[in-house]
């Protein structure tokens, strides 16, 4: 006799994980169990819509085949498949019941990545926060002939955009200082023409070191010159020059330092004039290379502003909004992207806040 069972969830239902659960998506192992003995049982985790018990102990001497889908597949199946879509009057109902998103976000499975499955020599010298790291399947590598260990290395990954759209974000680390040439190399090598900055340089501790100079510098085999630079309330742009080998390319860096590390802003407008900005500036480019962002560890105000352009477009778009399959999508692509709670209502907060600003025919 063979008996197969599926313990998953729907999509409209989450099932509470373990707080970490690691892994790629490339990977789909399945687990083989050739023999159960009386009375064995398999539970369900707790926390789901459906709480399934298996008994086996009517079955005598006869020894059944069970195939049961992995942590890692639960983990997957979730963050592929989980949805829950607001109309512009939900999320605003939505965006004032706290508890509610503080239980929803509880059970989005963060998907960190376990360091052996990057088998990469010289890696940890190149990790900011030896936690977290990029998910194998997205990430940038870097394509340069360096013999050096290590040096196709670069803690980053690709972030879908709005309706799935490929390679439109890029999220990533802080710079470190042995790793500032190969963050000037990401940006020559995906034609990025926009840089987002979500942090202070120090923030108790090091965050990022400065790696842009004040009029003129030469970082690798890259010459990076500052051309204008506009202080506004919130935030400061750069217009950059990067140079190599005869050849200019023109880029945008925002800075905005107001955001606390594991917090939270007073308010959204920020944010949102920021990603309105960003967003303008983007359609302008020439080059149309993934905007790159990051703030120390890039998953926490990282994936706070990208998951808010998403959002924003979305809502533009449809006249209503799927927060959670954004952040679900987006932990697809980096693990632990949005990493508190409270960046999760916060989210909800300011897209709220955009979507009471768009006028009445947008709705669907």
């Amino acid at each position: 006799m063979v008996q197969r069972c599926w313990v998953g969830s729907s999509s409209n239902h989450a099932t509470k994980l373990p707080s970490r659960v690691i892994g790629t998506d490339m990977d789909h192992p399945l687990s083989q169990c050739s023999s159960i003995k009386k009375h064995a049982r398999l539970q369900e985790r707790r926390g789901s819509n459906v709480s399934l018990t298996l008994d086996v102990s009517s079955l005598g001497n006869v020894e059944p085949i069970l195939s049961v889908s992995t942590p890692r597949e639960i983990t997957l199946h979730f963050l592929r498949t989980s949805s829950h879509v607001l109309s512009k009057e939900k999320l605003q109902e939505r965006a004032r019941n706290l508890k509610e998103l503080e239980e929803e976000y509880s059970k989005i499975p963060p998907n960190y990545v376990n360091p052996e499955e990057l088998d990469i020599p010289g890696r940890a010298s190149k990790d900011r926060y030896k936690s977290i790291l990029p998910n194998p399947q997205s990430r940038v590598c870097l394509s340069r002939a360096d013999s050096q260990e290590g040096s196709s290395y670069i803690n980053a990954n690709y972030i879908r955009g709005y309706a799935g759209q490929e390679k439109a974000f890029i999220a990533t680390q802080g710079p470190m200082l042995n790793t500032v040439t190969d963050f000037w190399q990401m940006v020559w090598q995906e034609r990025a023409s926009i840089i987002v900055m979500i942090t202070k340089l120090k923030e108790g501790k090091e965050k990022c070191v400065l790696y842009w100079p004040d009029q003129e510098g030469t970082y690798g085999q890259f010459r990076i010159l500052v051309q204008d630079t506009r202080d506004y309330v919130e935030y400061t742009v750069r217009d950059l020059t990067i140079q190599l080998k005869g050849e200019d390319r023109h880029v945008k860096h925002f800075l905005y330092s107001s955001w606390p590390d594991h917090q939270t802003p007073e308010s959204p407008k920020p944010l949102l004039r920021l990603t309105a900005e960003v967003e303008e500036k983007r359609q302008e480019a020439v080059g149309k290379g993934p905007v790159v962002v990051h703030c120390s560890a890039g998953i926490g105000r990282t994936g706070c502003f990208i998951a808010t352009s998403i959002g924003c477009q979305e809502l533009k778009t449809k006249g209503q909004v799927d927060i959670m399959g954004i952040v679900c999508k987006l932990r697809l692509d980096r693990g632990g992207m949005i990493q508190t709670s409270e960046q999760y209502q916060f989210l909800h907060h300011t897209l709220s806040l955009y979507s009471s600003q768009l006028p009445e025919q947008a709705d669907p």
